[in-house]
């Protein structure tokens, strides 16, 4: 199946209810799992793979567990039944058979887990049998994926030494760590940053006095990041998103400022934010994706449509995603005339043609931001196909409906 994406107007007037934040939802999941009050978790992520983690912690017993393509839960998993009594094995797609787990693995063991691996040394499957962890001091590379640091955190409040987390070299993806830390902050277990190290003394979860408390998930900016592109493509642009908050936990919000430089002014209200299109783009664009690799496609796509020279860098952990998203780029970009000049596995440059030309279609790799980030492109065209539509279930299932409030035309082709 794929869609024909089309908007008559090319202008954009609305509201949307944005998804709940999937990072945000995966973590809270964790949290309430080890926690021993019991607490609700609300406007909970309907993204698939915060399901496939909600459902396999809220059903007991499992042994064998397949996460699919869900990477974020296979790295919070493997933490997880570390410290919980029982053998189980997890299993995932075949993409997630060739995305490494090795780091999170070895710094378990030594931190007192049994994991091993089911079939290639260093990737899942996994078998983790799970027991009480000493704890102690780790040291790992500052440029692996937070991911990997976020699920050390999640269990440290249930090792018995604590955790300290000694990092080499420079920390990259510095918010989604914070972020992981400011969770834990709620639930009144406190890390530290101390140099280049994070210190988690022995503590435990608890949920904060009021009776009725829940905890209530943001919106997703990751997600937003495809409502900005939107609004930088429009001839003319006001929409109001709601669901995200200012100050924001997530290292995304920094898209507000990306965005700044494509004419796209954001306006904080009460339950959200407010966009509309002030000018057309700069004359040339540079940043460091370190911190926010997850909007960088979309932002490779907004200025290679705006036909703006750019150079991108801090893309590193892009090769060890859904797919090898600068690959992807580069290829799908190339159909609309714009070169992906790949410089190394951390940058890329962005060169526009003299003119774009319109792609006959979008493959989107079994990704669900390559297929939300082309959309835009309906509003430089008269109309984009994107192959394989539904992998937008991963993160943002509604996203083809929001687009058909704005006012796009989504056709089955």
């Amino acid at each position: 199946m794929n869609y024909r994406i089309s908007h008559p107007s090319k202008k954009i007037n609305g509201t949307i209810e944005l998804t709940a934040s999937k990072s945000e939802s995966n973590r809270a999941l964790i949290i309430q799992a080890l926690c021993e009050e019991e607490f609700e978790i609300t406007n909970i992520a309907k993204a698939q793979d915060t399901e496939t983690l909600k459902e396999i912690l809220y059903t007991p017993g499992l042994q064998t567990i397949d996460v699919g393509p869900a990477g974020t839960t296979m790295r919070f998993l493997t933490a997880y039944y570390a410290t919980r009594p029982g053998v189980r094995i997890l299993a995932g797609s075949e993409r997630m058979k060739q995305r490494p787990i090795g780091i999170l693995v070895d710094a378990l063991n030594q931190l007192g887990a049994n994991i091993t691996y089911v079939e290639k040394e260093g990737f899942p499957p996994l078998r983790v049998e799970g027991r009480t962890l000493k704890g102690g001091e780790i040291e790992i590379d500052g440029n692996v994926s937070s991911q990997f640091i976020s699920a050390l955190l999640l269990i440290s409040p249930a090792l018995q030494n604590g955790l300290v987390i000694k990092f080499k070299g420079e920390v990259t993806s510095r918010p989604y760590i914070n972020m992981t830390l400011k969770m834990l902050e709620e639930f009144r277990v406190y890390g530290v940053w101390q140099g280049n190290a994070i210190s988690v003394s022995k503590q435990a979860y608890h949920k904060k006095s009021e009776e009725d408390y829940t905890y209530n998930v943001e919106g997703d900016w990751s997600s937003a990041s495809y409502w900005y592109a939107i609004v930088a493509l429009a001839e003319e642009a006001e929409l109001v998103i709601k669901g995200l908050k200012n100050p924001s936990l997530q290292g995304d919000a920094i898209v507000a400022d990306v965005y700044s430089f494509f004419g796209v002014k954001t306006e904080y209200i009460p339950d959200g934010i407010k966009l509309t299109k002030v000018r057309v783009k700069d004359e040339h664009f540079g940043f460091d994706f370190s911190d926010c690799p997850d909007i960088a496609q979309t932002v490779a796509i907004t200025t290679a449509a705006l036909e703006i020279p750019s150079f991108f860098n801090g893309l590193q952990t892009l090769r060890l995603k859904e797919t090898d998203r600068i690959v992807a780029l580069q290829n799908e970009l190339k159909k609309i005339g714009v070169e992906v000049e790949i410089r190394n596995d951390n940058a890329i440059k962005i060169i526009p043609p003299d003119s774009l030309q319109k792609p006959s279609f979008i493959k989107t790799y079994d990704d669900h931001r390559m297929a939300m980030a082309f959309a835009s492109l309906a509003l430089k065209f008269d109309s984009v196909i994107i192959e394989h539509p539904d992998v937008v279930k991963k993160s943002y299932p509604g996203f083809w409906n929001d687009l058909k409030k704005l006012g796009f035309v989504v056709e089955e082709v």
